[in-house]
């Protein structure tokens, strides 16, 4: 039924978009809910350890693009309030044409090359490397994202993570927070000579507060070890749904002896006890990035890029999509320039 609901509303590249996203499945101020928390933890440096670990498989999507999909897959849903974790690569030909969202935000954060965006609510841009574009979706909207391609400049390569929205939430207007690598600040916990360095793209590291305010409890950590051997402890909101996502080297998580490759998602261990994480690099030049989320008491209702609490709002949604209102009034009008060239 929803199929052809959809057919109905939407276009093919649209719809091509959509049974993408399902066939791959089975922002506010934090400030205050954030140091409450943390006001709260013992003084004491407790580490969390690694409970679930999970290797994303690399899979072709369309012509030229490239997929690590971890959170969001058959093993590993209900990582509440993280929906989805894309470590994606576009070549030539490849992208993301208009699409709608309703009810999450989606944080791309660039890791080489750039990414264009532009959207039904008149934002447009680019995402260049080492920058992020934090979208939240709210009641509604039609956007992007094309890769940006041309002699001596890099495949776009990049993580794109879907974060829920409280229920109270879901029906607010869209916002966008985006910030270019050099508005992103950066923490040293070893010291500004020492090897090791922290890209705060949301909350709090070692005196560092980034100036991203999403909605909901979440930070974003890119954490760099130069050198093997350096090791720090980051602390973390109690209780709050935490993982790693390795990029480059290797890192061990706690007090374990267990070294983590490239390519994998660890989920962390919520004890009430445990203060932060402990993390040490066993090689040169580890990378990962570390993000920590308030869990939401809520029931998660999917279909594609819309995400809602149950599944009248989700009959809901898609009828008002249909219909162009509460937030998709240009769903049949616009089109973007870079979607459609």
């Amino acid at each position: 039924m929803y199929i052809t609901l959809l057919k109905a509303a939407i276009g093919a590249a649209v719809l091509a978009y959509l049974v993408y996203l399902l066939s791959s499945q089975p922002t506010l101020d934090t400030s205050s809910a954030a140091n409450s928390t943390l006001d709260k933890m013992s003084l004491q440096a407790i580490s969390r350890h690694v409970v679930q670990k999970v290797f994303a498989v690399e899979t072709s999507e369309g012509a030229g693009a490239k997929v690590r999909r971890s959170i969001g897959s058959m093993k590993l849903r209900n990582l509440t309030p993280f929906l989805m974790l894309d470590h994606f690569y576009v070549g030539e030909g490849a992208g993301f044409p208009d699409h709608p969202h309703r009810g999450q935000a989606t944080v791309t954060y660039m890791l080489d090359g750039s990414f264009q965006h532009e959207d039904s609510a008149g934002h447009k841009g680019t995402i260049v490397t080492g920058g992020v574009q934090w979208m939240t979706a709210g009641k509604g909207i039609i956007h992007a994202e094309m890769p940006v391609h041309g002699p001596g400049k890099p495949d776009p390569l990049g993580l794109q993570l879907w974060v829920d929205l409280p229920a109270e939430h879901k029906m607010t207007d869209p916002t966008y927070q985006e910030l270019d690598p050099e508005q992103i600040p950066t923490a040293y916990p070893e010291g500004p000579d020492g090897p090791t360095k922290v890209k705060v793209i949301s909350g709090k590291s070692h005196g560092v507060e980034s100036p991203v305010r999403p909605l909901g409890g979440c930070w974003y950590f890119r954490v760099i070890f130069d050198k093997k051997g350096s090791s720090i402890f980051q602390d973390l909101p109690t209780g709050w749904t935490t993982f790693i996502y390795t990029l480059k080297g290797s890192v061990v998580v706690g007090d374990d002896e267990k070294a983590h490759e490239p390519y994998h998602t660890l989920v962390l261990s919520a004890d009430s006890d445990e203060t932060g994480i402990k993390l040490t690099a066993t090689q040169d030049r580890t990378e990962f990035v570390l993000i920590s989320g308030q869990p939401l008491d809520q029931p998660v209702f999917q279909y594609g890029p819309f995400v809602m609490t149950n599944r009248e709002e989700i009959q809901k949604t898609l009828t008002d999509y249909q219909l162009g209102k509460n937030g998709f009034e240009k769903a049949h009008t616009w089109k973007s320039l870079i979607g459609n060239r």
